[in-house]
């Protein structure tokens, strides 16, 4: 059997490190892993492989793979690896949803608090030495209390269910929307469906996206979206960058329609300077590092670990995405025999 890796995402690169490499083959000989870095390299390597990992397969090397019968990216995301031959084949998709349940959700924290304590005025204070006590308080409506305030969060997977959680810890109103509002979601105080979107805009103090990226959420925060918001409430985004009507969100941030916004992720990266986000006072920008953590990369190499045991034994593997939806659902499970080939 064998597994191709190869991790490069627009600029960031990674490989399985060569005493991880041995420690697997060690423990499944059966298994030959190559470890490529020159994505040139990737049809001849993909021609005879039965599996993959790594953040995205690439379609143009899709047909030449006969033999695949598994991808396994090390995002939460898919929507990449969602080519149409990819969705209508039988190969499975895996993914990391619930590695992120810890660092974004605290990533979203940071930003929240941030931005109700107006730390990114107080940063352009500092940087220009001056002692405004009164200009920190003031920005953009005043401080406000995370506690007592109604935080909305669309999407209901490990992050939102999560950041839901720790939301009601520090007596924040939560309201959840997700696509199944009969799932209740721990923390919450309502779940609703995508039809009541617009009401939950209305009364939240802070919008938090955590939805994976799929036909219904593209766009999901438009102009209608954005008027139904108050004044005062504030966007954070760590989903996807294509979940936002850009050019309607840059304009409610000038207009002040909305107090402010925290954004993660962007439907262009890197983020180009030409970008007006860059210097609208009211938006702090982080750049698409909310899932990072110090054990990013030993995390990621557990669940493959045991997605690869699950795979050799011929058993149900973890995390399978419902490749129609584009997201992991609590009915998706898969088992797959390492030895069986595929015709395409």
């Amino acid at each position: 059997m064998k597994v191709v890796s190869f991790f490069q995402l627009k600029e960031v690169r990674w490989a399985i490190a060569p005493q991880d490499l041995a420690a697997i083959r060690a423990e499944l000989p059966q298994v030959e892993i190559v470890s490529v870095e020159d994505e040139a390299d990737l049809p001849a390597a993909l021609a005879d492989a039965d599996a993959f990992v790594g953040w995205t397969f690439p379609a143009t090397c899709f047909a030449g793979a006969k033999r695949l019968r598994w991808i396994h990216t090390a995002n939460a995301g898919v929507e990449a690896n969602l080519f149409p031959e990819m969705v209508a084949s039988d190969v499975i998709l895996t993914n990391a949803a619930g590695l992120h349940s810890v660092s974004i959700p605290e990533h979203v924290l940071g930003l929240m608090l941030a931005l109700a304590r107006n730390f990114h005025e107080a940063a352009r204070i500092q940087a220009r030495a001056s002692w405004d006590r009164f200009g920190v308080i003031a920005y953009a409506g005043g401080i406000k209390e995370l506690s007592g305030s109604n935080l909305a969060i669309l999407g209901a997977g490990a992050i939102g269910a999560a950041l839901a959680r720790l939301g009601a810890a520090l007596d924040m109103r939560v309201r959840v929307l997700r696509r199944r509002p009969d799932r209740p979601v721990s923390g919450a105080e309502a779940v609703v469906g995508p039809e009541q979107k617009l009401e939950l805009l209305r009364w939240a103090d802070f919008v938090v996206l955590a939805t994976p990226l799929t036909a219904e959420t593209e766009n999901l925060i438009d102009r209608e979206a954005l008027a139904a918001m108050r004044a005062s409430a504030y966007l954070i985004n760590v989903a996807r960058g294509e979940v936002i009507d850009d050019a309607a969100l840059v304009e409610a941030l000038e207009r002040g329609a909305i107090a402010g916004a925290g954004l993660d992720a962007f439907r262009e990266e890197p983020l180009p300077a030409s970008s007006p986000y860059w210097s609208l006072p009211s938006c702090i920008v982080t750049p698409h590092v909310s899932g990072y953590t110090p054990k990013y990369f030993e995390h990621t190499l557990a669940l493959f670990r045991d997605n690869l045991r699950r795979f050799v034994a011929g058993e149900r593997l973890r995390n399978v995405v419902d490749k129609r939806l584009g997201y992991v659902t609590e009915g998706v499970a898969a088992s797959v025999g390492a030895s069986r080939g595929r015709d395409r």
